[in-house]
């Protein structure tokens, strides 16, 4: 089943860094950007999360929690988040069942290889939990400015 907007989001439960674990049903009432990425300390990723560092405090003032998730492990995102300076969460989904409950764990192909892995995804919650909109095959050049005035224009 694919989501769409207007639909509930789906809930999770995951260890973030900073030691704590993180679910949906704790940022109920404030609008939650999750963004969904491959691989810690690797080009595009590293841009993404710089640009969404870079923006944060526009999302805090719009009253958003941003979130990366990916299946790396905590020792790597804790390593990750150090090395750039970010100051929001980066969850770990080692068991990948969020990534496959938002849709996001695929087949990919590269080189003519097949292998399973994150398709860069980001969606808007809105403050019930309900999803406000997906951006699937992020190309991250401008995402983040789309992003931003998505969840500007979201009451």
């Amino acid at each position: 089943m694919s989501l769409l907007p207007g639909m509930p989001a789906p809930d999770f439960s995951l260890p973030v860094t900073g030691g704590k674990n993180l679910s949906l049903e704790s940022l109920r009432g404030r609008k939650v950007v999750l963004y969904f990425y491959p691989k810690d300390d690797t080009s595009g990723c590293t841009l993404e999360a710089k640009n969404f560092q870079e923006s944060r405090k526009d999302f805090e003032a719009a009253d958003t929690e941003i979130i990366g998730v990916s299946p790396d492990p905590m020792k790597s995102h804790d390593k990750f988040r150090a090395k750039y300076g970010l100051e929001f969460p980066l969850a770990s989904d080692e068991a990948k069942s969020m990534l496959e409950a938002y849709g996001v764990w695929v087949e990919k192909s590269m080189y003519g290889r097949k292998y399973m892995g994150v398709e860069r995804t980001t969606v808007l919650i809105d403050r019930e939990g309900r999803i406000a909109r997906i951006w699937n095959k992020v190309k991250v050049p401008g995402h983040i400015e789309e992003v931003l005035e998505a969840v500007q224009a979201l009451r």
